[in-house]
């Protein structure tokens, strides 16, 4: 198995990291100057990350690690995977096995009494490898899409 290296992804990745997202939401992602700002406002938070998984210098995969300081649960973080993508060429390797490890150390090193994510109802197979990761099917996710205010109505 080819050695990964998983890191913080820079300004230079971009390109790469955008390619990969393009694959899952049908070419559909932010402009190069919306992804570096986005990336720039990233960074100013203390613990959320944006994470590039390399082979042998060649993007492959990456992923948005959130910790979220919890005053619940006796003071002890969470933490919140988003936005996980491998190239395709590359899926059924074990590179997103590596990844998820990755960021679930990660996690582990900051304290965290979870790891949790979200995955879309329709995506089985995201939800057989997260299942084979060891993750539960816990709770529902809900959502609510803009305008926020007008989706929940008033109540007398």
């Amino acid at each position: 198995m080819p050695d990964l290296t998983v890191r913080r992804a820079g300004k230079h990745d971009l390109p790469a990291v955008l390619a990969l997202y393009a694959e899952l939401n049908s070419g559909r992602v932010a402009t190069p100057d919306q992804a570096e700002a986005l990336l720039r406002r990233l960074d100013t938070y203390p613990d959320y990350g944006l994470y590039v998984a390399e082979v042998e210098g060649r993007p492959v995969g990456t992923f948005c690690l959130v910790i979220l300081d919890n005053i619940a649960h006796w003071g002890t973080p969470s933490a919140l995977v988003e936005s996980v993508v491998v190239a395709s060429a590359e899926r059924g390797t074990g590179l997103g096995r590596r990844m998820m490890q990755e960021a679930a150390r990660l996690a582990g090193e900051k304290g965290c009494y979870k790891l949790a994510l979200s995955s879309n109802v329709d995506a089985k197979p995201a939800h057989r490898f997260y299942e084979s990761l060891g993750f539960e099917r816990y709770g529902y996710s809900f959502r609510l899409d803009p305008p926020f205010s007008s989706e929940m109505g008033e109540t007398a």
